[in-house]
């Protein structure tokens, strides 16, 4: 009967290390199997998205794998260096338009709703608002119609007018100082 005799923790992780750079796809099970569960809590403290967390995970992993001839043992341990690698993979997933783009959006019936029982109280019509914007620059009161008499945020009027939205931003205090000296 053959002992075996437990390597320590560092020999262990160099000679993954080793298979890992030398393509070795078992060694990347060993990783996986070692890694993953501790991965994806480090993971899902930063994205807060269990089916997010997954996805990040595997891409870091991935990375991991492309990248491991990069890891140098002297600057820490493999598994500090992989968490710093699932970290900002976590950090470019959160920042990136995708992200932003699926998690900005809501169901209709959801923001119908919100607005059916939103009452609104300003009526623009009862202080004359309107007929003031007409002595507004043309740019300014497109602005103003929009936002205002329109419903529309800042960002969907950039984005109707085909302006930066800085300009309407501009556009919009600038009216809203004319508008106020007029209202004087």
């Amino acid at each position: 009967m053959k002992v075996a005799l437990a390597l320590p923790a560092a020999t262990d992780e160099g000679a993954l290390v080793q298979r890992l750079i030398a393509r070795d796809e078992q060694a990347l099970r060993v990783l996986h199997d070692r890694y993953a569960g501790n991965l994806l809590t480090v993971i899902l403290r930063v994205v807060r998205n269990e089916a997010l967390a997954q996805d990040v995970l595997q891409e870091g992993l991935l990375k991991v794998w492309l990248s491991i001839a990069s890891y140098d043992a002297r600057r820490g341990r493999l598994f500090t260096w992989m968490v710093r690698v699932c970290c900002n993979q976590a950090i470019d997933a959160l920042r990136s338009p995708r992200y932003q783009f699926h998690n900005g959006n809501k169901s209709l019936e959801v923001t119908g709703a919100q607005r059916a029982r939103a009452p609104s109280t300003f009526n623009p019509e009862h202080i004359g608002l309107r007929e003031l914007t007409l002595r507004l620059k043309p740019r300014q009161r497109e602005v103003i119609d929009l936002i205002y008499f329109g419903g529309c945020t800042q960002a969907e009027t950039a984005e109707q007018l085909g302006v930066p939205l800085a300009t309407v931003k501009t556009r919009a205090r600038a009216a809203l100082q004319v508008l106020a000296q007029l209202a004087r």
